[in-house]
């Protein structure tokens, strides 16, 4: 199975080539092969994606952005999705990969096996589906983690970038004024020192 991370080479967007640069760089540190799939350059690759992104996962005008990542013909998510997948330890459940012996991942799926074993072990049905209900989320603790990962559009990122400027400049500004209170006082004691 081959992971496919479509991506577009010449993107303005510096939001977008930081995520596309992270999701690359995080499977090539981790050795997982994968190939770039440029949507920039090539206008089957984008009309492949676009077609192949599920209807849920799109944005509301509709095209989503790179970088989108799937394992052959599955779609396996966008950048939030692989980020919360990587943050949690399940990146290679996400990729629809079997984790290599040693990693978090594969302590994780162990123990898991190890859970499963037990609750079937138990003669009470109704044990084993109130273990079953425990490890898998309500429909609704799914919609909102989906919601949450949501996709922000250009606008968003840059709208952020500029309050994240906006708050910097007020920092300055702060830091400024202070400098310019110390300094009048130190004027002001001086000016008293000589007037005594």
């Amino acid at each position: 199975m081959v992971i496919k991370v479509f991506v577009a080479t010449s993107s303005g967007s510096t939001a977008i080539k930081k995520k596309q640069q992270e999701v690359v760089g995080f499977l090539e540190a981790n050795k997982i092969d994968f190939q770039q799939m440029d949507i920039a350059g090539d206008e089957d690759n984008r009309k492949w994606m676009r077609e192949n992104v599920p209807g849920e996962k799109k944005p509301q005008n509709g095209i989503p952005l790179p970088p989108q990542i799937f394992n052959e013909e599955r779609y396996c998510g966008d950048f939030e999705s692989f980020f919360s997948a990587k943050e949690e330890n399940v990146i290679y459940s996400f990729l629809g990969l079997a984790p290599p012996p040693g990693t978090k991942e594969s302590e994780k799926s162990d123990a898991t096996d190890e859970t499963e074993a037990h609750a079937e072990g138990k003669a009470d049905e109704g044990a084993r589906e109130e273990d079953q209900s425990a490890q898998s989320p309500t429909e609704d603790q799914q919609e909102s983690k989906e919601e949450q990962a949501a996709p922000k559009d250009e606008e968003e990122v840059k709208q952020e970038e500029g309050e994240e400027n906006q708050e910097e400049k007020q920092e300055e500004g702060d830091e400024n004024q202070e400098e310019k209170q110390e300094e009048g006082d130190e004027k002001q004691e001086a000016e008293e020192q000589e007037e005594s």
